[in-house]
């Protein structure tokens, strides 16, 4: 259900309001990075059969201005429950935009937002959603050693106006955004938060449609379908069976390049995420920057071109994308059990592809042929 504060005017508002400022931020390209080959045909509603004959309705419904992007959502019923279909993927998009309305910190009037407003010193009310998310956000900068840290706005800020200003940030700036915000200068309450200095400003991008994607996915769950997924952007969360009864497919795109990298097949669903500096970057002085930074140096994550992370779960599954885009390989071995996941380094002209094995048997050879495991995987 739709928080209860957002009228359907305020609705209106606030996506075209999210358009607006999403537009300078996120890279129409993105939606590319991962797309799931049902989403591919681009049409609302085919019909098709398993390998038993069962003929089996396949629903998808499109949505434009999504936490600043496109998504499509999509239900696997059998024939004459259509009309019962639509009705849930009506309710997972709402599922969306209320989680949008929760944690985007780019909207002034969402509750993180009124967080980054708030003066030092002073409690400020967050839902149970948006504190869970937090709790999680900070249990993941424990785990990945600080490679994704949700507290590192300020320095993400300096980079995103480094091109307007014509100079990328000094040392001294970066040290400096780095000490104005930090979990050191949070205190997380049963009921909200409390910033210890003015400066402290939180950004969710790396895990907020993860769970916007997961509570949509609950959704069409609850729903009992044969199947359903979601993608938002290129990240998916998929479950059930496929209208054609078989394994869903997920392309990985090559982060060189327009065509396709790999193809993964799953035979039981699962969330898929890709985290890349291909389609989002800033330039200057004719270099490169990507969107993606290491909070623990505040400088632009350039070694690893893509991290594309298997997971239960598409909140744990964006979290490790973002981490493994800073981290690279070598961040396998701090991944919690059942996660996998593939980088993508090198250059165009000498790629380098590391993944995990339980990675390798979910895909078809890649395009390209260069592969590297660590050690740990190496010895199952």
């Amino acid at each position: 259900m739709i928080h209860s504060r957002l009228t359907q005017e305020r609705y209106q508002r606030r996506e075209d309001a999210a358009a607006k400022r999403y537009k300078r931020h996120v890279d129409a390209a993105a939606k590319l990075v991962i797309i799931a080959v049902i989403v591919l045909t681009g049409v609302g509603l085919w019909k098709t059969s398993d390998k038993r004959g069962q003929k089996l309705l396949a629903v998808v419904r499109h949505c434009t201005a999504v936490m600043g992007t496109d998504c499509s959502i999509a239900a696997t019923v059998e024939p004459g429950r259509r009309a019962y279909a639509e009705k849930f993927l009506r309710r997972a998009e709402a599922a969306l935009r209320n989680a949008e309305a929760l944690l985007s910190t780019w909207l002034d009037d969402s509750e993180l937002g009124r967080f980054n407003a708030a003066a030092a010193d002073r409690h400020v009310p967050l839902p149970a959603e948006s504190l869970h998310v937090l709790h999680t956000a900070h249990d993941a900068f424990m785990q990945t050693n600080g490679a994704f840290d949700v507290t590192c706005r300020p320095i993400i800020e300096l980079w995103r106006t480094a091109p307007r200003r014509g100079a990328v940030p000094t040392r001294a700036e970066l040290d400096r955004a780095r000490t104005e915000s930090n979990w050191d200068l949070i205190r997380l309450t049963d009921s909200g938060a409390v910033k210890l200095a003015d400066t402290v400003r939180v950004d969710l991008g790396g895990i907020a449609k993860g769970y916007a994607i997961e509570q949509a996915a609950d959704v069409l769950r609850r729903a009992e379908l044969a199947g359903g997924l979601v993608e938002v952007g290129g990240d998916i969360v998929c479950f059930g069976r496929p209208p054609s009864g078989e394994s869903w497919k997920v392309d990985i795109k090559d982060p060189f390049d327009a065509g396709r990298l790999a193809r993964l097949r799953l035979p039981n669903g699962g969330a898929v995420c890709t985290s890349g500096n291909y389609a989002r970057f800033s330039q200057l002085a004719g270099r490169r920057y990507s969107h993606i930074i290491d909070p623990r140096t505040g400088q632009p994550a350039d070694v690893t071109h893509s991290a594309t992370v298997v997971a239960a779960d598409a909140v744990t599954a964006d979290i490790w994308a973002t981490a493994l885009s800073v981290l690279g390989p070598a961040g396998f071995d701090l991944m919690p059990h059942g996660v996998e996941a593939m980088t993508v380094t090198g250059t165009k002209d000498d790629p380098k592809i590391h993944c995990t094995p339980g990675f390798r048997r979910l895909m078809k050879k890649p395009t390209m042929t260069t592969i590297s495991t660590p050690r740990r995987y190496e010895e199952e």
